[in-house]
């Protein structure tokens, strides 16, 4: 058989796509924050994972500009060789400070970090324990570790402990949980799940891609619960709130020098420029100067889902800024994705395999510069849109 031949048999997107009813890959004009431009018609952004705004911030954007001017527009090399530059290693100590661990390492992306810190720590007769929810990165992370994959329901503390019950205790073992999940907006539960840690000699890792900036006053998930010191490893990224591109690791000082020297995704990768670099730090200054940013999305968050409650909408369990609209069938999803963008409204549809069946909902997302007037107009639309498909 021909090793093309399932993709000249792929036929889903395309199909969506003749439909009108294809939602990705949609290329914008322009987005100034909370707004964005496709095709010469203007959007309320309410899919976007920039939670403190700072994609538009002047002292960003100059930061980037300015670095520029001195790094060039790359490093042109891995962080391994010639790649690394004072200001990552600016921003590692930062970053350190910032989630209250010894030490914090750059990589290019988020995903590297998953990718690279799993599959670096975890080898042959060890294990690695994952929330059935957590983002693919980890779930790739763990498939290239040498490691057997064990994975529990969804924020079930009584499923993790009879898994981790079953392993043997002289084996290696590493737990790594989303701290704000993606898809959902809920949060997990570190002040259970720390306990059996300790219990069954288990190592913790926890992704705060979308909860630095929103949780724990800006520090993520671990500081979020009062448990900083509890966390073995704090991952993140900086494509959210750092308004930048990359990824970083933070833990003990040991740890972080071993996977310096082991993840092959930090090895082998081109280092993040000098701009993007200078934008995280200028971002990280004006989040610790400005911890109203942060209150404001939180607000604005908490209004939202009461709402959307108040309609009727289903958003699950969300505690956060990302705010399901839970619709539980594709095409319906489909075509109320393809409303609210008539209307107006840009929000993200989620449907399988990147959610379980009957999960299939509308991701939501707010930053700290939407307007009353915005939200206003957003919960208007989606009160329309509700009634007239019946969701509401």
């Amino acid at each position: 058989m021909d090793l093309f031949e399932k993709c000249r048999n792929y036929s889903t997107a395309r199909d969506a796509q003749k439909s009108g009813l294809y939602p990705y890959f949609l290329p914008l004009a322009k987005s100034e924050g909370t707004l964005a431009e496709y095709k010469g018609k203007e959007l309320i952004m309410c899919g976007s994972n920039n939670y403190l705004g700072l994609t538009t911030h002047p002292e960003v954007k100059e930061a980037t500009r300015q670095a520029v001017t001195e790094f060039g527009s790359s490093c042109t090399g891995s962080r391994f060789l010639n790649g690394t530059l004072e200001l990552h290693e600016k921003l590692e100590s930062e970053l350190a400070d910032w989630v209250q661990k010894d030490l914090a390492l750059v990589f290019s992306t988020g995903m590297q970090v998953n990718l690279g810190t799993i599959s670096s720590l975890v080898g042959r007769k060890e294990y690695i324990i994952l929330d059935r929810e957590d983002h693919a990165s980890i779930v790739d992370g763990a498939r290239l570790s040498y490691g057997d994959l064990i994975r529990f329901r969804h924020n079930d503390i009584a499923d993790l402990e009879g898994k981790l019950s079953r392993l043997p205790s002289d084996a290696g073992k590493l737990l790594v949980v989303d701290g704000l999940y993606s898809m959902e907006g809920d949060i997990a539960p570190l002040p259970e799940i720390i306990p059996l840690c300790k219990k069954y000699g288990v190592r913790l890792m926890v992704d705060d891609a979308h909860a630095v900036g929103v949780l724990g006053g800006g520090r993520g998930t671990a500081a979020h619960f009062g448990v900083s010191d509890d966390v073995d490893l704090i991952m993140g990224t900086f494509s959210k709130s750092f308004a930048s591109i990359g990824g970083y690791l933070a833990g003990d000082e040991d740890v972080i020098h071993y996977v310096k020297h082991h993840a092959r995704s930090l090895i082998f990768s081109a280092s993040i420029p000098g701009p993007n670099a200078a934008a995280a730090l200028a971002a990280l200054k004006i989040m610790k100067r400005e911890p109203e940013r942060i209150e404001r999305v939180n607000q604005i968050a908490k209004t939202m889902r009461q709402e959307y409650k108040t309609l009727g909408f289903d958003i699950g369990n969300s505690e956060t800024p990302v705010i399901p609209i839970i619709i539980g069938d594709q095409l319906l999803t489909l075509k109320s994705w393809k409303l609210l963008f008539d209307n107006g409204v840009f929000v993200n549809a989620v449907v399988a395999p990147a959610t379980p069946p009957g999960r299939q909902l509308l991701r939501t997302s707010y930053m700290a510069t939407h307007t009353d007037e915005q939200l206003d107009q957003v919960l208007s639309i989606l009160e329309k849109v509700g009634k007239q498909l019946g969701l509401i």
